[in-house]
């Protein structure tokens, strides 16, 4: 699974404790919806943990309230896990933007 929607389910799946009961990996549906479970198991029985695994996701505090406030027509798991979906994505666009860039300086270099 080295391609980068292997690499976005590996890291949710492992970060979130997730467990596919199919061998291969889930479709992002599928994994939404594993995803959306598990942070509505956190959000009644381990709240702290829950934050704690947001922050660790790097997903903005603000918006982590957004989520959770009684004003957002979402329930919160699934606005909650919209965002870590998301968090996700921009961190691999970053990864794959930065680790391009570092290729091709080590290129550059390689010609001296």
């Amino acid at each position: 699974m080295n391609t980068p929607e292997g690499d976005f389910n590996e890291l949710i799946i492992k970060e979130f404790e997730l467990t596919s009961p199919d061998a291969d990996a889930p479709s992002e549906e599928a994994l939404f919806e594993m995803l959306c479970d598990r942070i509505s198991y956190l959000i009644e029985h381990n709240m702290e943990y829950l934050m704690s695994l947001l922050y660790r996701n790097d997903v903005l505090e603000r918006k982590i309230y957004d989520a959770l406030s009684p004003m957002n027509p979402e329930p919160a798991n699934i606005a909650l896990a919209k965002l870590v979906m998301e968090r996700q994505r921009q961190r691999l666009a970053t990864k794959k933007q930065y680790g391009s860039q570092r290729s091709d300086e080590v290129d550059e270099d390689l010609r001296w």
